[in-house]
């Protein structure tokens, strides 16, 4: 293969992570105590072939800024939504240097014809399988308009690199002990990014893949308490109890995210906890009859949530329980009751979120449809902003409501109750908690909904893009 590019003159590859404005890192409220290291820089450094002669370099905003005399050959930005127009403000300044740019991440793969506007090269889906000849193609200088994840697409293979965490500096971050199982979920929620980026089908590592992973971070660490970053680790209830039966002799300590389908199954959570399970962030959502039902989540209703949240207590699994504002049977009695569960239940650590449309979804189509969407201004999609009209409340009361539900939860008293009720008394539970009560009682320094629809709802201006 010809190419420009040698051991004197290696490819400089950049790989950039842009951040809204809660986690950039000038002006954002988070700093290092909150945020854990991600994985998809470090995934795509790994699959980046070995053979070549490239420097790579990689970039998290929400850690660093990126430099202004930047030198790159190739730059890749992975973007969600709420990050979507800070990646094409990028990519344009990128590319009007000369430089190519690629662009992938969720948002990316839910609008390409949007992002192939600001790129060189999209990539649709994971990238697993389509890194590598993407690489091979920008050095033979035969780069494609689009790679797109292949519809064989499985993480099966043993052979596949672990992601190469040691490229951050782990003192940026609460930690760096991230992995992952499974990708995708098999449910079918009406306001989730993941069937409609990536289908119903969970994607799978051989659990011996995961186990070595682990075994490889503990052996050059020394460190054993880890996070899932799975969306639902238990989607496969077979590949789950293998994978925590596995898990046992490595003796760590892990926290994930779950259903609360859990609580129909025993001999699972008693098999979660045996493996090291310390924590488990799970999605009540609502406490609103009919709510569980908008989002399609109906299976929610099955579970007795103070009952589930008790018994994961007495196994010594503590809670992150999260819920979202502004389904269409919410009304302006569900802030005050969704707090009062969560004091009731003894949350361990609740968060609450604005319900929000991601484009692509069928909750955004069927808002467009109903004409409740009130901007397209991605940087808004956030999950703190409200940018759609809510069904039996306005959007001022919805975007107050929201704020109102955080302050109180964080309430001092509040968050004794909770913690005493779950007998957690681990110095982390109070660390999390008051950064939660710093988040929530400075959160419209951040989130000011200053924006078209607050400052004048008469002449709301949807934006084309």
């Amino acid at each position: 293969m010809e190419t420009k590019y040698n051991n004197d003159r290696k490819m400089k590859l950049v790989l950039i992570s842009p951040k809204g404005p809660l986690y950039r890192k000038s002006g954002g409220i988070f700093k290092k105590s909150l945020r854990y290291q991600p994985l998809t820089l470090t995934t795509l450094a790994a699959l980046t072939p070995k053979e070549l002669p490239i420097e790579i370099t990689l970039i998290d905003e929400g850690i660093m800024e990126i430099p202004a005399d930047l030198q790159a050959d190739l730059i890749g930005i992975t973007a969600i939504t709420g990050t979507a127009i800070r990646a094409y403000e990028l990519a344009d300044q990128f590319r009007a240097k000369g430089i190519k740019v690629l662009l992938g991440g969720p948002h990316i793969t839910l609008m390409p014809e949007e992002a192939a506007e600001h790129a060189d090269a999209i990539c649709i889906g994971y990238a697993d399988q389509t890194w590598p000849q993407l690489i091979y193609d920008f050095f033979a200088d035969k780069l494609q308009a689009v790679y797109k994840q292949g519809e064989c697409f499985d993480l099966t293979d043993t052979t596949l690199p672990f992601p190469e965490r040691e490229r951050f500096d782990s003192k940026y971050f609460l930690t760096q002990a991230v992995f992952e199982a499974t990708r995708s979920c098999g449910h079918d929620c009406e306001f989730c990014v993941a069937p409609t980026a990536w289908g119903r089908k969970q994607y799978q590592h051989p659990v011996s893949w995961v186990v070595e992973d682990i075994r490889q971070f503990v052996a050059k660490t020394g460190k054993r308490k880890l996070i899932f970053v799975d969306l639902n680790l238990v989607s496969d209830l077979e590949y789950a109890k293998e994978l925590f039966t596995a898990l046992i002799p490595l003796k760590i300590q892990w926290f994930g995210l779950s259903t609360v389908l859990i609580a129909h199954n025993n001999e699972l959570m008693e098999l979660m906890a045996k493996s090291g399970c310390k924590g488990l962030l799970l999605g009540l959502e609502t406490v609103t009859t009919g709510s569980l039902g908008d989002a399609g989540k109906k299976f929610n209703s099955s579970v007795n949530y103070k009952e589930l949240i008790a018994t994961l207590h007495k196994l010594g699994i503590s809670i992150q329980g999260c819920f979202v504002f502004g389904l269409d049977h919410d009304t302006l009695d569900t802030f005050d009751a969704t707090v009062e569960l969560a004091i009731d239940a003894a949350i361990d650590l609740p968060r609450f979120s604005v319900l929000t449309p991601f484009p692509g979804t069928p909750l955004y189509k069927r808002l467009e449809q109903e004409k409740r969407i009130l901007t397209k201004d991605w940087s808004l999609y956030d999950a703190q902003h409200v940018v759609f009209e809510p069904k039996l409340m306005t959007v001022q009361q919805l975007s107050e409501g929201h704020e109102r539900a955080w302050k109180k939860i964080y309430q001092y008293k509040n968050i004794f109750k909770r913690l005493w009720g779950a007998r957690n008394f681990q110095p982390l539970a109070l660390t999390a908690n008051f950064g939660y009560r710093f988040y929530a009682h400075n959160l419209h320094k951040f989130y000011t909904c200053d924006w078209p629809i607050e400052r004048n709802p008469s002449k709301i201006i949807l934006q084309s893009k």
